[in-house]
């Protein structure tokens, strides 16, 4: 490990500080490049953006990035940091710790943060100086000063609660969304916190134990009025877990603006909250567009506010719910699992069409289950054997499988998968979700969604043809084997490039169990 850090970190008062928020892996398909391009570059956090304006704040030379897939992300920093804070999803991890390495041999402190970090840091510390799980300004403070030692994973005792405003993330907003950072396109977002946490307690969901909390309603209404004369008509995308748990007090901050001067708006919320005339204020505060999470047909019901409903029952009863949404709200999205020890045979892929068919005007996101540190779902996979531990983190999502499935094999289960996708992409099905959104924005993005979602299916393809053709592979997969298919070495060199040869195959390999490491805890001052 390359363990070479900068002499006195402290003593200098104005330093040169990196940030860079790792959205993508290097693009790997032309699918990838426009969807990306278009769409994951603006996937930028807050928080990142957040750690730079404070870093400006102290007086240091803040440069901040984001890296969404295409160029090379070490041109998108200066080469002589004093520190580099980097934020990266658990499958964009290896492009981090290649990075990390690169950094630490330049003399460069390194620290990683963002929901990796939380979910995996003693994974985290071997690649980085230090490992932040949650942080406020006074903690990026004391890493600046040099207040811990290389090798600590720290935290402070909750997440922010100050968040920097629109106004104070501008630079950082128009270098991550805006065209050559001058000017908004189309596409263009801007990242919003409303709140922080959620209320459920999801087994599969980094915030299952997180404590629901409004931010400071006065500074979101500052935030509103500021977008409204400097950036009217730009899409907000809300980052909260589940927005508006406390409907009221946001609704009124929003509809606080004059109705010719609001922003559009898009969330994430549960059925539970999308209800009665609550749908009718964020209409007319202009929510354009909202994804609940459904999860599945058979469980996680009570966020739906469906009780104990399950199968067709709980399909026709989401239906109906959706079909009122879309009175009021053009873009739909449900985010469900296919994977889960309750899925078991045909029914979850026969529901699921169900739903596809009853609700084309909703764009299906179906994800495999992952076990992301932290969670119920992974101590539990974790326990019983059921993680494939030699599995690298960067196979941590779709079309990848990092676990053995309760009532699939592995090739049933790709089977049904690639079933699901081709079904959501049929052209008469594209056809029918293209009636429902009479405008081009709306079309255009469901037209990228879907040709991204063709190009994935090979990926399933080719995993599905290995299954079938290779012995070793599959044993893998059904967890006969504990070693790493050499396909999966050879995909991880492919998705990394010329950064490749900085990790080895050890490297690779991640440590999940971290019970004997602890955060060194600082208490936020009240």
């Amino acid at each position: 490990m390359d363990n070479v850090v900068s002499p006195a970190l402290s003593a200098r008062a104005r330093m040169r500080v990196g940030i860079l928020d790792i959205l993508a892996l290097p693009t790997q398909h032309i699918a990838d490049t426009l969807y990306h391009l278009i769409i994951t570059k603006q996937y930028a956090s807050v928080t990142p953006q957040a750690i730079s304006v404070w870093c400006r704040q102290s007086g240091h030379q803040t440069f901040y990035a984001t890296y969404y897939g295409l160029g090379d992300p070490l041109r998108l920093l200066p080469s002589d940091l004093d520190v580099v804070f980097i934020a990266c999803y658990t499958q964009a991890s290896a492009l981090a710790y290649a990075l990390g390495k690169i950094y630490r041999r330049k003399r460069t402190r390194t620290v990683i943060g963002g929901p990796h970090a939380k979910a995996f840091p003693l994974d985290c510390l071997r690649f980085f100086d230090l490992v932040v799980k949650e942080c406020d300004k006074n903690l990026i403070a004391d890493i600046l000063a040099g207040a811990f030692e290389p090798g600590s994973i720290i935290s402070s005792d909750k997440p922010f609660d100050d968040l920097p405003t629109v106004e104070e993330r501008m630079p950082e907003i128009r270098a991550s969304a805006f065209l050559w950072a001058k000017r908004p396109i189309f596409s263009t977002t801007v990242p919003m916190l409303a709140s922080m946490g959620c209320p459920y307690t999801c087994d599969f969901c980094t915030d299952w134990s997180s404590t629901y909390r409004l931010l400071s309603g006065e500074r979101l209404a500052a935030d509103l009025r500021f977008l409204a004369e400097n950036l009217n008509g730009v899409l907000l995308v809300f980052h909260d877990p589940n927005f508006a748990v406390r409907f009221d007090p946001v609704l009124d901050v929003l509809e606080s603006i004059p109705p010719d001067l609001r922003s559009p708006y898009v969330i994430e919320s549960s059925l539970t909250v999308l209800r009665g005339s609550r749908l009718k204020r964020l209409k007319e505060t202009r929510c354009l567009g909202v994804a609940p999470g459904i999860e599945s047909w058979v469980d996680y019901s009570k966020k739906a506010g469906l009780g104990r409903k399950a199968g067709l029952d709980k399909v026709k009863s989401v239906v109906e719910h959706f079909e009122l949404l879309h009175e009021y709200m053009p873009y739909l999205q449900a985010n469900l699992m296919f994977g889960l020890d309750t899925d078991e045979g045909d029914d979850p892929v026969e529901l699921t069409k169900e739903f596809i068919v009853r609700a084309p005007f909703v764009w299906p996101t179906i994800n495999i289950p992952v076990p992301f540190g932290g969670t119920p779902l992974f101590e539990n996979y974790l326990a019983n054997g059921r993680i494939l531990e030699a599995m690298p983190f960067s196979f941590y999502y779709a079309p990848y499988l990092v676990i053995t499935l309760k009532h699939y094999d592995p090739l049933n289960y790709y089977e049904k998968l690639i079933e699901l996708f081709s079904f959501c992409t049929d052209s008469e099905i594209l056809n029918r979700r293209m009636r429902c959104k009479p405008d081009l924005k709306g079309k255009f993005i469901h037209w990228t969604r879907a040709t991204s979602t063709k190009a994935a299916i090979r990926s399933y393809q080719r995993i599905l043809k290995m299954l079938r053709s290779d012995p070793q592979f599959r044993a893998f997969h059904e967890g006969r084997s504990k070693v790493l298919p050499e396909f999966y070495h050879q995909e991880y060199e492919r998705m990394l490039g010329p950064f490749a040869p900085l990790l080895s195959r050890a490297d690779r390999t991640p440590l999940l169990r971290d019970n004997e490491v602890r955060p060194v805890w600082r208490r936020t001052a009240t």
